[in-house]
């Protein structure tokens, strides 16, 4: 009878080292984690202008105006481009994906697939995680701005279907992506 305190707590120690690692899967985001993921990519209640994508006065893009890419513009645009290592949305980014997530929850039948990619460098492990934690990025704040889990997919691709089969920085940019599909 003395030994149970000492191995309920050996397990309890376990369990929480187990819950510490390892990644969450892709289902529902508690109303927590919906403000969290809102105010950190900056999307809470927030209309779309120059200085809340950060773009400058001027609003360019790519020599667009943000007019533009606004709106209807912004659903057309299918692809989020990230930063080298990175799984954080740019402010354009976050952008698209607060455009496609609007439709989305305008639009009951419709699901979405979002592939995750990776460029070149890195074993092709770390980037499959890279590209998988790209996809759930764009998933949890689609999630947060409305759309249910249930009609989001992500895929990760890694590094298996580059756009570009350069080996410079523009190709590299290019591949670090998301690509989201309606179906």
């Amino acid at each position: 009878m003395r030994r149970l305190p000492r191995y309920l707590a050996v397990f309890l120690c376990a369990l929480a080292i187990a819950g510490c690692g390892g990644q969450r899967a892709a289902g529902p985001i508690t109303s927590v984690e919906v403000e969290e993921v809102a105010a950190v990519e900056g999307l809470a209640g927030e209309e779309l202008s120059a200085s809340s994508t950060g773009l400058g006065d001027d609003g360019d893009i790519s020599g667009r105006s943000l007019a533009q890419v606004g709106g209807g513009d912004l659903l057309k645009q299918r692809v989020v481009y990230f930063e080298y290592n990175s799984s954080l949305l740019s402010e354009l980014g976050k952008a698209v994906v607060k455009a496609h997530a609007q439709y989305l929850a305008a639009t009951a039948t419709r699901q979405v697939i979002l592939e995750g990619h990776a460029d070149e460098r890195g074993t092709r492990e770390y980037n499959l995680a890279l590209a998988e934690d790209r996809a759930l990025t764009v998933a949890k704040v689609m999630q947060a701005l409305g759309v249910r889990s249930a009609r989001i997919q992500t895929v990760s691709y890694g590094e298996e279907r580059p756009v570009s089969l350069a080996h410079d920085e523009n190709a590299w940019r290019l591949n670090r992506r998301v690509e989201i599909l309606h179906q």
